[in-house]
């Protein structure tokens, strides 16, 4: 059976698609899902998503399972023969991990109903710009509203075998950020006459760097980074626009709107400073991932006593998911399952060790049987 679902995830692996293009990815989900029995199987698509809903013999509530199924823009690296087939595409955070695992409980699950109703979500989008929150509002969500919810997350530096969570805040606050810089551009030998924004830009850049550290609670925690600065054409000519790209996360509401709020002083600052014009655009928002305290502890303490699984209690990352959104609506919790790589997420050699698959249907079955009979 683990064979299956690790040339599954293989399969996935080569097809990676950005948020809201997954298209073949849709359709190769819902090849496998309409070659299982359909006695108590429902399946809906919402965007290029897909609503699972598998009823149950005696139910009294709906566990869910969410999993998201986008890729990155990311050229792979890794050398593997199952290589991305798509050209700057890769699944380099682990959904195509997520998808085969939540396959797995689905085929277990069809052939094994249990007394309750168990809800799947494959969704899309959650590198960017977002899909649990726009699933969560459909009418197809609203009536199939699971009581609990239930996702994981792979982890390179645990090994195989091991899951990590924590009650409360599991994952950070999250916001893009994009600022656009428009001055005047001209001759190099003519600075005096020109705005130039590659000045302006690293100025910015600069002074973004004294949020955290002088306007945040040293207690508190936060991070602004920027990853990308465009601007310019060629050497001998004073750059008309700037772009800066970068990312802000905090761990908590709280912290974002003031660390938002000082962002847009400093760059006011810029403007008058530098006679120019900015733009201010914060992109994809992500609520932070908080778990519910009673599941977390239980299901904690349930695989700590399953063969085979080490139970650590983690600290709170300053990583964004979207799955935030989920948990705020609806108890559940998220946790890390180990998949022993030496190249973290979002890297282009990223290899998780594909025994993971395994052991997290197992750890998995056995939880939602026990939640759910």
């Amino acid at each position: 059976m683990e064979n299956i679902f690790t040339q599954i995830r293989r399969d996935l692996h080569k097809i990676p698609e950005l948020g809201f293009q997954e298209f073949k990815t849709q359709a190769y989900l819902l090849e496998y899902l309409e070659s299982l029995p359909q006695t108590h199987l429902e399946i809906r698509t919402w965007e290029t998503g897909v609503f699972v809903k598998i009823n149950g013999l005696n139910p009294r509530k709906t566990i869910g399972y969410r999993a998201d199924i986008d890729g990155l823009p990311i050229e792979e690296e890794t050398g593997v023969d199952y290589l991305s087939q798509h050209e700057g595409r890769m699944h380099a955070c682990g959904h195509d991990f997520h998808m085969s695992i939540a396959l797995g409980l689905v085929t277990h699950f069809v052939h094994h109903p249990i007394n309750d109703n168990l809800l799947f979500l494959f969704q899309p989008a959650e590198e960017g710009p977002g899909g649990a929150e726009p699933m969560l509002k459909t009418d197809i969500m609203q009536e199939w509203k699971p009581d609990m919810v239930i996702a994981l997350h792979i982890a390179p530096e645990y090994p195989v075998g091991t899951i990590a969570a924590r009650e409360g805040l599991l994952f950070a606050n999250t916001s893009e950020l994009f600022i656009d810089l428009t001055g005047k551009g001209g001759h190099a030998a003519y600075p005096h006459k020109t705005n130039d924004m590659i000045i302006a830009a690293c100025s910015l850049v600069t002074q973004l760097q004294s949020i955290v550290s002088r306007n945040v609670d040293p207690l508190d925690s936060a991070v602004v980074t920027v990853g990308k600065i465009t601007g310019g054409t060629v050497q001998n000519v004073i750059a008309e626009k700037a772009r800066i790209e970068g990312t802000i996360r905090t761990l908590s509401p709280e912290s974002m709107a003031k660390v938002k709020q000082r962002l847009m002083a400093i760059v006011n600052g810029i403007e008058i400073g530098y006679e120019c014009k900015a733009a201010v655009d914060f992109g994809a928002m992500y609520h932070q991932v908080y778990n519910d305290s009673t599941l977390t502890k239980e299901f904690m303490e349930f695989a700590d006593k399953t063969e085979g699984i080490q139970v650590i209690e983690c600290r709170e990352a300053m990583t964004g998911e979207d799955f935030g959104y989920m948990l705020k609506e609806i108890p559940g919790f998220m946790f890390w399952l180990g998949v022993d790589s030496s190249f973290g997420l979002h890297h282009s050699k990223l290899a998780p060790d594909e025994r993971a698959i395994g052991s997290a249907i197992t750890l998995l079955t056995k939880y939602i049987e026990y939640k759910g009979n």
